[in-house]
């Protein structure tokens, strides 16, 4: 690990000027994920900023222009948030997907808005005698033509094939979020969820549309009906400690047996979480069948383009969002 200098400003104003005021600074809250790559010499900040006692840890619920909702605060860390009472009853989608991701341990330290950041688990990202346009932009991607068998099947570009780790940020991208984020002079931006994380394109270093020194301080999740009926599904190698080869944050509104509405993202094939909306809209006004349920996961599936290892994964997903839709529509939403 190479030398830096460590400092924890007192203030979100504080912390953020001085993120500002150096390019190869970084925010650091659990450091679950930035410390590894350090460690790693992936990334090489001479500047870590600790932001993990700012007043960014509140859960509560909120009303805002987007209406009635709850707002889980971006230092907030996993555990907490997948165990609030206003989450396990209202967002248990969010829960579940929370609690499947890393180990208690982790979860124990790793905050909201790292969850949000953390990079790829791609080992050609994590080998710095490979080539990855992601770590060196320029170098080519060594997964392209690599063993690729967790890599992205949507959304890919010749630049990069790696996908998104996170399993909070699949149900979060279901749910509608927004995040909030501070910036310089205290100027305040939200982006929608969905809009949040970046393809990959020709600048397949940047993972999301942050700006340097812009800080997440919350995220907000409108209210839904979907507390009845959701369910997050990870299919992995292992049971514990692993990362998703497909997985499916579902959201039903329903009204008996007919599906009022569903939202659908999956994990483990894209570069940024990735919503089915073809799915969404056929199921909208549907009756809750096997037949519906396959013919929507059909349409999620249609634009998959599979790599040399990984062309299990379009099959995968097709039954993953049948038995995800499945378990929602039985409330299994523990």
């Amino acid at each position: 690990m190479r030398p830096f200098k460590f400092t924890g400003p007192a203030s979100p104003g504080a912390a953020i000027a001085a993120a500002a005021a150096n390019q190869h600074a970084k925010f650091i809250a659990g450091g679950t994920n930035l410390l590894d790559l350090m460690k790693e010499d992936v990334e090489r900040p001479d500047e870590l900023i600790d932001v993990s006692a700012l007043p960014f840890t509140r859960i509560e619920r909120i009303v805002s222009a987007r209406g009635t909702g709850v707002s889980i605060g971006g230092m907030a860390r996993n555990t907490d948030t997948a165990n609030h009472p206003l989450i396990r009853k209202d967002f248990p989608l969010l829960s579940q997907a929370i609690l499947a991701g890393a180990s208690a341990q982790i979860r124990n330290m790793a905050s909201n808005g790292g969850n949000l950041l953390q990079r790829t688990r791609c080992p050609y990202f994590y080998d710095t005698a490979m080539p990855c346009n992601k770590r060196a932009p320029g170098t080519g991607c060594g997964a392209r033509e690599g063993f690729s068998r967790m890599h992205a099947i949507f959304g890919w570009s010749e630049k990069c094939v790696a996908v998104h780790p996170s399993d909070m940020c699949v149900a979060l991208a279901a749910l509608d979020a927004m995040v909030h984020i501070t910036g310089t002079n205290g100027k305040k931006r939200s982006i929608a969820f969905t809009d949040f994380h970046r393809l990959p394109g020709d600048t397949a270093e940047k993972d999301n549309n942050l700006e340097h020194g812009e800080l997440i301080t919350a995220i907000e999740i409108p209210d839904n009906h979907f507390s009845n009926h959701s369910y997050y599904l990870k299919i992995r190698d292992r049971a514990s400690y692993a990362f998703a080869l497909v997985s499916v944050a579902a959201g039903v509104e329903a009204n008996g047996n007919n599906i009022v509405k569903a939202h659908i993202a999956l994990g483990g094939v894209a570069h940024k979480p990735w919503r089915a909306v073809e799915a969404e809209d056929f199921l909208a006004g549907k009756a809750a069948s096997e037949d519906n349920f396959k013919k929507a996961a059909g349409l999620a599936i249609v634009n998959a383009r599979p790599l040399a290892y990984n062309s299990f994964k379009p099959g995968m997903c097709k039954m993953a969002i049948v038995h995800a839709l499945n378990k929602a529509m039985k409330g299994s939403n523990s």
